[in-house]
């Protein structure tokens, strides 16, 4: 049952209120994945610390090339950011996707990527985007990339009770990097992604000087396509690269099969196809073109 509800004004005061309670308080920004998880049992907490009102933690800023995101930002101020637009499109095109406007209003960018489902659409293109949370506790502050994050379906390595995502933060795409975010769903409102895909490329002369691609669902969280990277890093930006990239995706792929979803032999025909049509958007944003 819950007994208090709590609203700090900076950060240290949240991680405070977390170290007193002694886990039995829990961290709460949109919380449109916690209230429906607290009253069905999956969440047993008797303290909320709401964060929504620590302004530092409602900032999207971007100093000396690296763009941060506050804990409390919500999708829609992501999609909707001149700044996210611009230098992280891939981010701005995720946020989009989630649930609906309503939903977006008050979800946080943070949140998906705490909550910990393997397709969180945000988290897929942070991963691309080579993203570092970090978090803070009684202890002090560590950084650790998104990637790193999921400790398995649905279950987070980061302990809000004890412990507070205070921003994520990435590299602003620079001239010749472009990003991108591909998303297979059914055509329903506020449908779950059958398959997710991000991509930030850096081109110079021609040819991709590296990549980074995010897939999901295709595992515990978020996969780096690692064998397709490989192949693109140095090689010409031609149809041919990018399509033995995309069929290379597939050896770091293991889909399941999901009523929702659907099957795995299904995903994983179309999984090449999506790598595809991630990369060559990102090369468009990137300013490049095909041969």
């Amino acid at each position: 049952m819950l007994k208090d509800y709590l609203f700090p004004e900076t950060v240290s005061e949240a991680v405070s209120i977390l170290n007193n309670k002694e886990g039995q308080a829990r961290i709460i920004a949109g919380g449109t994945d916690l209230l429906l998880d607290i009253p069905a049992g999956k969440i047993k907490t008797s303290n909320l610390v709401d964060i929504s009102r620590i302004s530092e933690l409602s900032a999207i800023t971007l100093e000396e090339g690296m763009i941060s995101i506050g804990a409390a930002v919500t999708h829609n101020r992501a999609a909707e950011s001149e700044l996210i637009r611009e230098k992280a499109a891939a981010l701005a095109q995720a946020a989009s996707c989630v649930g609906s406007y309503q939903i977006r209003n008050s979800a946080t960018v943070i949140g998906n990527v705490c909550n910990a489902q393997p397709a969180a659409d945000t988290a897929v293109a942070l991963v691309a985007l080579g993203a570092v949370a970090e978090i803070a506790a009684s202890g002090g502050t560590e950084s650790v990339p998104v990637e790193k994050m999921y400790a398995g379906v649905g279950r987070s390595t980061v302990d809000s009770s004890r412990q507070l995502v205070t921003k994520v933060s990435f590299p602003a795409a620079q001239k010749g990097q472009g990003t991108a975010f591909v998303r297979l769903q059914q055509r329903k409102a506020l449908a779950l992604p059958m398959l997710n895909v991000a991509a930030m490329v850096a081109l110079e002369d021609g040819k991709f000087a590296w990549a980074r691609i995010s897939m999901a669902p295709v595992g515990p969280g978020p996969v780096r396509a690692l064998n397709a990277e490989q192949i693109l890093n140095g090689a010409e930006v031609t149809p041919e690269v990018i399509e033995k990239a995309a069929q290379a995706a597939l050896e770091q792929a293991n889909p399941r099969s999901s009523a929702l979803r659907g099957s795995k032999e299904y995903r994983t025909s179309v999984l090449p196809t999506l790598i595809r049509r991630a990369l060559e958007q990102a090369v468009a944003n990137a300013g490049g073109s095909i041969n």
